[in-house]
C-alpha cells in the first residue's frame, strides 16, 4: 500500500477490485481544505476511464508487475504480434494493451511487456528507439543563425519536432517518454 501522494503517471493501481492505469495525477490544495491527488484513471479490463480524488492520507493499493523481454515481429490487421525472448512464445496484443507503444512498433524493437496475474496489461519501449524521417520540410538557407525547428513525420506515423539539419531519410533517436528528438542516430 502506498499514499495516495505518492500516486503518479503510468501506475498500475487496484480501486474498489479493479485495476486502473493512472493516466494524470495532479497534488492540489484548494483553498483551505486539506490536499488531495485529482487522478485521471483508466480501466484495465474494459478501458473505461474515471476521474477519482483521493484525500492526502488515503492508502492506495499498487499493482506489482512481472515484466518480460519481448520482440516486436509484425501485425495481423489491427493486432501486434510479438516474440518472448526466453522461450520464443508468441503472443498477440491488441491496440488497447500496446498503448502509446504503438508509435514505437518497428520489427525487431525488443519492448517490456508487463504481466499482471499472467495476463499483458501494458506494453513499454525502451527509453530511447531509432526511427527513419520519412517526410519534412527541406534545409532553410540560413535557418541555423536561430535554433529553428521543423516537424517530420516517422516511420511510424508519429510526428516530432526536429532541428533544421535533419532531412528525409536519417535515423534519428527519440526519448520514448515525451515523443521528443534526442539526436540524429550515428551511422556505419
Amino acid at each position: 500500500m502506498i499514499n495516495a501522494t505518492q500516486i503518479r503517471r503510468g501506475m498500475l493501481i487496484v480501486l474498489e477490485g479493479q485495476l486502473f492505469r493512472v493516466l494524470e495525477a495532479i497534488h492540489v490544495t484548494p483553498g483551505r481544505w486539506k490536499a488531495m491527488m485529482q487522478t485521471k484513471l483508466r480501466n484495465i479490463k474494459d478501458g473505461s476511464l474515471l476521474n477519482h480524488r483521493f484525500r492526502s492520507e488515503d492508502r492506495v493499493e499498487q499493482a506489482f508487475l512481472e515484466e518480460v523481454e519481448m520482440e516486436f515481429l509484425y501485425k495481423v490487421g489491427e493486432d501486434s504480434v510479438f516474440m518472448n525472448l526466453e522461450n520464443y512464445e508468441q503472443i498477440r496484443l491488441s491496440p488497447e494493451i500496446i498503448g502509446d507503444g504503438v508509435n514505437y512498433l518497428v520489427s525487431n524493437i525488443v519492448f517490456t511487456i508487463e504481466l499482471y496475474e499472467g495476463r499483458p496489461v501494458a506494453v513499454r519501449p525502451s527509453l530511447v528507439v531509432e526511427l527513419k524521417v520519412i517526410k519534412t520540410a527541406p534545409f532553410m538557407k540560413g535557418a541555423t543563425q536561430s535554433a529553428s525547428s521543423k516537424p517530420a513525420t516517422l516511420e511510424t506515423g508519429l510526428i516530432v519536432t526536429v532541428p533544421q539539419f535533419i532531412n528525409e531519410g536519417d535515423v534519428i533517436r527519440i526519448d520514448t517518454r515525451d515523443d521528443k528528438y534526442v539526436e540524429r542516430a550515428k551511422t556505419g
